[in-house]
């Protein structure tokens, strides 16, 4: 297998209002180019049985935030697809994981320098051990004392900090 080094910039996203109603259809590149057209996306946040929250590290590669640590699971929803079904796709592809519970935590919209996302956030506890992919550079469980000491220290992306402060502290 070869493993990846870059996102496909002209993988194809619906582009959706803030009730996350298709309204147009944009590349990646198009998405991510400062235009902000709204495209929606899954996070997953996974626990294990101790209460400690399963982290993706972003490999050097990807367009958006390389190199930190993020949501377990974060991709973006197919043209085609639902929230559900980019849901089970995304949490297989990156981490291994096919039997879970996801439960719906929020909708929001998320917006950066170079993007808006409509964020469909969802949380799971698992006994079960995450295998990532070759689309990461590795993850693993972190502790909420973990958490909090390395919150403000450019370790995780804006994202999951932002997301981890309004749904967990």
């Amino acid at each position: 297998m070869i493993a990846m080094v870059e996102d496909n910039k002209k993988e194809m996203f619906p582009v959706v209002d803030e009730n996350g109603n298709i309204i147009d259809a944009a590349t990646r590149e198009e998405c991510h180019n400062g235009s902000k057209l709204l495209h929606p996306v899954v996070h997953l946040h996974l626990f294990d049985e101790d209460g400690r929250l399963y982290l993706q590290k972003r490999p050097e590669w990807k367009d958006i935030q390389p190199g930190k640590w993020d949501t377990a699971v974060g991709g973006h929803v197919d043209l085609g697809e639902n929230i559900h079904q980019a849901l089970r796709r995304e949490v297989k592809e990156e981490i291994g994981l096919e039997d879970f519970e996801p439960q719906l935590l929020k909708q929001y919209v998320f917006e950066s320098e170079v993007e808006r996302e409509l964020v469909n956030s969802f949380k799971t506890v698992t006994n079960q051990t995450p295998h990532p992919s070759d689309e990461l550079s590795g993850g693993r469980f972190w502790t909420r004392e973990e958490i909090a000491e390395a919150l403000g220290k450019n370790i995780f992306t804006p994202n999951f900090e932002s997301e981890y402060k309004m749904l967990f502290l």
